[in-house]
């Protein structure tokens, strides 16, 4: 009976050995796989990027944004000797640019040419079947662009504190032209209109160009236009321009206040076109296009370049875009809310 009770104790204590060595094996293979894992995707986003990349443009070719993300994609493909591709995905607000680029594959040949709607407005306006902050990850700010409050050439006011005082005059009266139902452009001027205590109807067309062409005509008296779009037309007299959107002057416009210095300190809309991957793809291949952007906006002839699409460099930091994100989603949650605005 003991010898029995013994062979049966060696045999359970050989077992157990087994079971160890098996643990022990078992978690070196895990280790191993993820070890070369590992290797294998700092391998991939060393030799990245190894094939042409895709750029994914919410808006329509030849607008301002369309614009410096084809100068963009021409200055990395330069630096990083692969064809960095601009395509164009339009409809939902720049919604079906954001969800092509959530559902990409993480590996740094799908980037999202990114703006202030699809990932800070949007959100605040209508379900989304992307997450703006989980699904992406932020690379850089290329640039940011400001707005400029114009006002047709035979309408009255000329100034921010006389266009306050002419639209109060007449409340309900008058429209104002939008590019787009739920644009930064309709939003913003839906703001500065919050803010001063005015009520105008809201007129939306299919861009800023049509929009403002219809102020040019007369056919309404004022917007928040694009500042290269409205430039040209105030030179050749057909609009005035009252003040910008931006809290600082606009370089290409020293000479009009801002709206922040015309009685609403604070005020400070501003759009921003900048490169964003699939949350999960590599942080390697995320700092190696951060790292491209942040010194193609120190070069003057790329600067020069974004000024002519009413842009100023901007240059961050993954961290520092993400943080930009957060803040400005939260601000355009609460002006929606305050607004009342529906869609």
């Amino acid at each position: 009976m003991g010898s029995r009770f013994a062979a049966s104790g060696q045999a359970a204590a050989e077992a157990s050995r087994h079971q160890a060595m098996a643990k022990r094996y078992g978690a070196a293979a895990i280790v191993s796989v993820l070890a070369l894992a590992l290797l294998g995707a700092a391998a991939h986003a060393q030799d990245w990027p190894a094939r042409p990349v895709r750029l994914i443009a919410p808006y329509a070719a030849g607008g301002n944004s369309d614009g410096i993300a084809r100068i963009t994609a021409q200055r990395l493909t330069e630096a990083l000797g692969q064809t960095f591709v601009v395509e164009n995905r339009l409809g939902g607000n720049g919604a079906l640019a954001a969800e092509a680029v959530a559902r990409a594959a993480p590996d740094g040949y799908t980037l999202l040419w990114g703006a202030t709607p699809p990932l800070t407005i949007n959100p605040a306006l209508t379900k989304l079947s992307y997450d703006p902050v989980r699904d992406f990850a932020p690379i850089s700010v290329v640039g940011t662009n400001a707005f400029v409050l114009v006002v047709n050439k035979d309408f009255p006011p000329r100034t921010v504190a006389e266009f306050i005082s002419y639209v109060r005059a007449q409340p309900g009266k008058l429209a104002y032209a939008e590019g787009s139902a739920g644009s930064i452009t309709h939003l913003g001027m839906a703001l500065f209109l919050h803010r001063a205590g005015l009520a105008m109807t809201n007129v939306s067309y299919r861009g800023n160009a049509p929009a403002l062409t219809d102020v040019m005509a007369g056919h309404l008296p004022t917007m928040l236009s694009n500042i290269s779009d409205a430039m040209p037309q105030a030179a050749a007299g057909f609009i005035r321009l009252l003040a910008v959107s931006s809290e600082q002057r606009a370089p290409q416009l020293p000479d009009v206040p801002t709206i922040a210095e015309s009685g609403f300190p604070g005020f400070n809309v501003l759009t921003w076109n900048g490169l964003l991957a699939p949350a999960g793809t590599p942080n390697a291949i995320l700092a190696k296009i951060a790292g491209e952007t942040a010194r193609m906006v120190k070069d003057p002839q790329f600067v020069a370049r974004l000024e002519q699409y009413g842009a100023d460099p901007v240059g961050n930091t993954p961290e520092q875009f993400a943080a930009m994100i957060g803040s400005e989603t939260a601000l355009w949650a609460d002006a929606v809310k305050s607004l009342g605005l529906k869609f």
